[in-house]
């Protein structure tokens, strides 16, 4: 069984899909989660954070280069504002707890980002955590 953060992995990946073109990807989504063994609950978890994250592209996007000191988003690399887009969105409209989504972010920018990646996104989402939720 797909843990939650595999099922993060895989969002940050199907959100670099839709930002490369594929705008169909909530389509294409099940299918692609269920083809890396992503089912059930954690399908469903995937599947609720993409769709949030595509629904709120841009005001996600303006949170993020809101927070970002001395750096310009457009100079982040595309996996970085997928990472920082997947946990404001968690950071904003979910219940998980700040340190688990920030440690998640982390994770996946150590794999996925830039030398620097983890340390942008630790002091991004730290910032945005600090505003309060949405919900």
């Amino acid at each position: 069984m797909a843990t939650r953060t595999q099922a993060r992995e895989a969002v940050v990946g199907l959100l670099y899909a839709y930002e490369c073109g594929n705008t169909a990807i909530m389509q294409s989504a099940p299918h692609i989660l269920q083809d890396r063994k992503i089912k059930n609950k954690q399908q469903d978890f995937a599947l609720g954070l993409l769709g949030g994250v595509l629904e709120r592209f841009e005001a996600l996007s303006g949170e993020v280069a809101k927070h970002l000191k001395e750096w310009d988003f457009d100079r982040l690399g595309q996996m970085e504002k997928n990472i920082l887009r997947l946990g404001a969105y968690e950071m904003l409209y979910t219940q998980t707890d700040a340190p688990i989504i920030i440690n998640e972010a982390i994770e996946l920018a150590k794999i996925y980002g830039e030398d620097n990646a983890p340390k942008l996104v630790n002091a991004v989402l730290d910032a945005i955590s600090k505003q309060g939720r949405q919900i």
